[in-house]
């Protein structure tokens, strides 16, 4: 961390690793020293934006003695490789979701950054986007009554083979897209007892919109609806619904072709219409680039993004993947 800054090396150039680059650009203690992509082309053009150096050598960008931290924006099926090479030379490491697709390479992960002593932080995204944490302040507080329920959406075309954002490497629903909003009830509600789930499928058999029930001993409830089936013009949207005691907010976001999401947060309660939240304006990806940036130099409490958070996710993404195949129902252990 040479002049208080902490240099970072990206692996991917692709829109994530564009994004991060972008984010990483309005932190002032922050310096990308160097992009990783397999096209020269791609690497180069990612890097210049950022006055980095172009890698088509991952390694020798993980062992590059400047960097102090890898950031991980490759296709999740090859995470671990990556993940545990960079810890292993002692970088810090952030990663984005889906951390992984099967647990035992995730848990190699988590426990590779314990050995080495090293932070392994993972793009939980939505614990960094204002609306959900105005909702963990309503749960934290109290000040709503108790969150009875949560439905949430994240509706694509991406699993549509003329979807201009298909990607072969991209899974199904129940990593791709619910592991997000799985992740914001475990924040939200805690964990769950029992898990049902459905799927509308594709020819083959793969599900390619799935709808999950997570069932609470309380009686508290989540659903968790997710499809990559949409019609190639639906714009990507996403949202949530909470239910509290006293009062029910929603959010409604919409991602067009160009140009930031729109979004629309409301609050409803017994005194009238719905009413629109003040939700902070902020960059989700900067706000936890920042505190994976904070986690390092030890300002910021790096329990919110850990490792294991991103595993207990993904464990309700396989235990979805199980109840599809098991006939519906999964018990949460």
């Amino acid at each position: 961390m040479e002049g208080g800054k902490v240099k970072i090396g990206i692996l991917g150039a692709g829109a994530m690793g564009a994004a991060h680059v972008a984010a990483y650009a309005s932190l002032p203690d922050v310096e990308v020293v160097g992009v990783f992509a397999r096209d020269k082309a791609r690497a180069r053009s990612l890097a210049d934006l950022c006055g980095a150096e172009p890698f088509t050598d991952a390694t020798a960008l993980i062992r590059h003695a400047a960097v102090d931290a890898i950031d991980v924006c490759l296709p999740s099926s090859v995470h671990a490789a990556f993940v545990i090479a960079a810890l292993e030379q002692g970088k810090h490491v952030f990663c984005e979701s889906p951390l992984a697709l099967r647990l035992d390479e995730a848990r190699l992960m988590r426990d590779a950054a314990r050995r080495a002593g090293r932070l392994l932080q993972v793009g939980l995204l939505m614990r960094s986007v204002g609306a959900y944490a105005h909702l963990w302040d309503a749960v934290s507080s109290g000040a709503c009554g108790r969150l009875l329920s949560l439905a949430t959406w994240r509706l694509g075309s991406y699993l549509r083979p003329d979807a201009p954002d298909r990607k072969a490497h991209y899974g199904d629903p129940s990593t791709e897209l619910m592991t997000f909003d799985f992740d914001a009830a475990l924040w939200l509600m805690g964990r769950p007892m029992r898990l049902q789930a459905s799927a509308v499928r594709m020819d083959g058999g793969a599900p390619g919109e799935i709808s999950a029930l997570l069932s609470w001993s309380d009686g508290r409830h989540a659903t968790i609806a997710a499809s990559g089936l949409m019609p190639v013009g639906f714009p990507f949207s996403t949202g949530f619904r909470a239910l509290f005691e006293r009062a029910a907010f929603e959010l409604r976001t919409v991602f067009g072709d160009r140009g930031p999401p729109q979004n629309t947060v409301t609050r409803t309660d017994d005194s009238g219409s719905p009413r629109p939240v003040s939700v902070p304006g902020r960059n989700p990806y900067e706000v936890e680039l920042q505190r994976f940036v904070d986690c390092i130099a030890g300002r910021a409490d790096p329990a919110l993004l850990d490792a294991e958070r991103a595993i207990e996710a993904l464990e309700l993404s396989l235990a979805t993947q199980q109840a599809l195949i098991d006939g519906g129902v999964a018990r949460i252990e």
